[in-house]
């Protein structure tokens, strides 16, 4: 019994980069692994165009976003919370 809204969204926690562009933040999410040759652990850094409709998250903010409907080319995560 899976109806829409119980699908489970993927969430993600970073640091807004950029807030320049209209109702649109860009969000740095860094995520730590293991390199399997050399067993270090890698820090390795994405960026994230995501909807901000009341345009809250200023750069620097720690914000969580989560997967959302294509808002446009690039933007396909919305601004959940700020932290």
């Amino acid at each position: 019994m899976t109806t829409e809204n119980t699908k489970i969204k993927r969430r993600l926690t970073g640091v807004v980069v950029a807030d320049s562009n209209a109702k649109t933040i860009v969000v740095s999410v860094e995520r730590r692994f293991k390199h399997k040759t050399y067993n270090k652990f890698i820090s390795q850094s994405k960026k994230y165009h995501a909807h901000d409709v009341e345009n809250k998250a200023k750069a620097g903010d720690k914000v969580t976003i989560i997967e959302s409907r294509p808002h446009s080319k690039m933007k396909k995560w919305e601004l959940l919370s700020i932290n």
